[in-house]
């Protein structure tokens, strides 16, 4: 197999002038300055280069040559090419096709609009595909097809992850229904490389669109995107011509579909290679788990001092520590995901991967903010059904990979608004508990602050259940219990006593296994004593499931909810 790292021309190298008029200026050199076509300014090719082919001025995102993003991303020295040698086809006698294709072979060097090979990211192995606009706008024809085809093969055959770096005008015309095929040819090899408990993540670049949006771009386990990057189906003009609408500003880029749940996160070009090796990291999962101390921190004696009503007011004081901050104390690697990968990212609920003692784990949270701007965007932590969906999501995603969950559960309950009734805010949360009966993963849910209604169990059917000394787990609020009951929300005092929603309560109804000690006032400055407890609970949790079985695990939840009644 022929190796090579990079190719005979730079990025910097070919610089086409923009204009005949242009082209005969005999005072520049050819290449020696790029303009920028966001902002005009004009600027030298060496120091486009050092700038990973960002605009200096404006922050614009130039297209990469596939060899100049394989030189950014992939350790030196040990990037493997893969089937540069596949012969070109005319499946439908185009004529002057096969000529083109010559052409822009020699042109630009490539074989085809994809590059992909094999090597190291800051040392963890990877597959990786890198798409070329300078060929056919990397339109998707058989060989583009069979190319990214033969990766998943071999990745699947040697247990390796796959990245793909997108940037496509969709399907080739010129090969018609057959390059329609590609879509399904590469679907299905992905489907096969996943079924394997195997990585995929796409990187979306200026333009991906068409047929490899719908095929191979939106299927990684994580998709991420470079800011500013158009990503659609049907093209803006396309849309506009057929609709007779004007878009609204920023359509179809990065930012509008990680508002719409569609990708995980917009990574800066200049922090990808090192986003994309510590993603490669949290999912190698080698590690041997090492957590010192994982029974040494004694449990403090619990307070019964006092009332229902207290507790309610404690839980949701606002200087209570909230989901952001246990994750920073427990998992400091923490990785963030967003979106459903349906219609929004819900920012109520957040969650990710990262490493506890050692070992990935998927941790999602209830998310109420800290301030009031951030109370506000996360709707003071009343998930959605796009919330729920996105948890959903991250579970399954952590099914597949065999990482344990844990939840953290702080919420007044779903939100009842309109929109989330017309999305289905019943079906999101019946969906959930379905899921999570029968998830082949341990799953461990603390209620660290209020738990209302059927919005809290939908992140917490579990093997394990702790709550904290003053928190809350109820039907309802005590507010709506009193008004419905006695026609009198001021009774709410009255009515947290006798709906027995305490850890206390919830520890003698069988509901949680275990309550954890809370400080007097517990605030960001003083959670370390409980994290420090959280911590052991959390190695002994995991410790204790590191050989599970998924059917064993299953069995085992289904026993834990069918005792609860008569």
């Amino acid at each position: 197999m022929e190796l090579r790292y990079l190719f005979k021309k730079t990025q910097t190298d070919n610089v086409e002038p923009e204009s005949k008029a242009a082209s005969e200026a005999p005072q520049t050199p050819q290449g020696l300055f790029q303009k920028c076509d966001s902002c005009g300014e004009t600027i030298f090719a060496e120091e486009l280069r050092q700038e990973l082919f960002v605009c200096p001025t404006c922050g614009n995102y130039f297209r990469m040559f596939a060899s100049t993003r394989i030189g950014n991303i992939i350790d030196r020295g040990t990037f493997e090419e893969w089937d540069n040698d596949i012969p070109e086809k005319n499946p439908l006698q185009t004529p002057g096709y096969e000529a083109k294709i010559r052409r822009l072979q020699d042109k630009t060097e490539l074989d085809e609009a994809i590059v992909t090979g094999r090597g190291l990211i800051n040392g963890h192995p990877s597959c990786i595909g890198v798409m070329d606009c300078r060929f056919m706008m990397a339109s998707m024809g058989s060989v583009v097809g069979e190319k990214i085809t033969r990766m998943f093969e071999r990745a699947t055959e040697e247990g390796l992850p796959v990245i793909i770096f997108t940037a496509s005008g969709g399907a080739r015309m010129q090969e018609g229904i057959v390059s329609l095929m590609q879509m399904a040819k590469t679907s299905a090899a992905i489907k096969r490389h996943s079924d394997k408990g195997l990585l995929y993540i796409t990187v979306l670049t200026d333009p991906t669109t068409g047929g490899v949006t719908a095929s191979f771009a939106m299927l990684g386990d994580i998709i991420l995107a470079e800011p500013g990057a158009l990503i659609g189906f049907a093209g803006p003009r396309v849309i506009e011509q057929t609709i007779g609408q004007k878009l609204p500003e920023g359509f179809q880029r990065s930012e509008f579909l990680l508002e719409h749940g569609f990708v995980d996160a917009i990574v800066a070009r200049k922090e990808m290679k090192d986003y994309l090796g510590n993603i490669l990291k949290l999912h190698e999962n080698s590690g041997e788990f090492v957590f010192d101390g994982a029974d040494t921190k004694e449990q403090k004696k619990l307070k019964n001092t006092l009332t229902a009503w207290d507790k309610v007011m404690i839980s949701r004081g606002k200087d209570r520590p909230v989901a952001e901050d246990y994750i920073v104390k427990l998992f400091p690697d923490f990785v963030e995901f967003h979106g459903d990968r349906y219609v929004k990212d819900d920012q109520a609920i957040m969650g990710g991967i990262a490493t506890f003692a050692g070992r990935s784990v998927t941790v999602i949270a209830e998310s109420k903010g800290h301030d009031t701007k951030q109370n506000v965007e996360r709707n003071f932590g009343m998930p959605s059904p796009d919330g729920y969906r996105k948890a959903l999501r991250l579970m399954k995603q952590a099914e597949k990979f065999g990482r344990p969950v844990i939840c953290f559960i702080d919420t007044p309950g779903a939100y009842c608004g309109l929109e989330a009734e017309e999305r289905g805010q019943g079906e999101a949360i019946a969906k959930n508990l379905y899921e999570l009966s029968s998830l082949k993963v341990p799953v461990l849910s603390v209620i660290i602050s209020e738990a209302g209604s059927g919005g809290a169990l939908a992140l917490g059917v579990s093997d394990k259940v702790l709550m904290l000394e003053n928190a809350i787990y109820a039907i309802l609020s005590p507010e709506g219990y009193a008004s419905i009951l006695w026609k009198d929300s001021k009774r709410a005092p009255e009515a947290a006593s006798e709906m027995k929603l305490t850890a206390e309560d919830m520890l003698s109804l069988g509901i949680v296994e275990k309550v954890i000690a809370e400080p007097d006032d517990l605030s960001a400055a003083n959670l370390s004593e409980v994290t420090e407890v959280l911590a052991s609970e959390l190695a002994l949790f995991i410790g204790g499931n590191l050989d599970f079985d998924g059917d064993e695990l299953c069995e085992e939840r289904y026993k834990r909810y069918r005792k609860y009644g008569v």
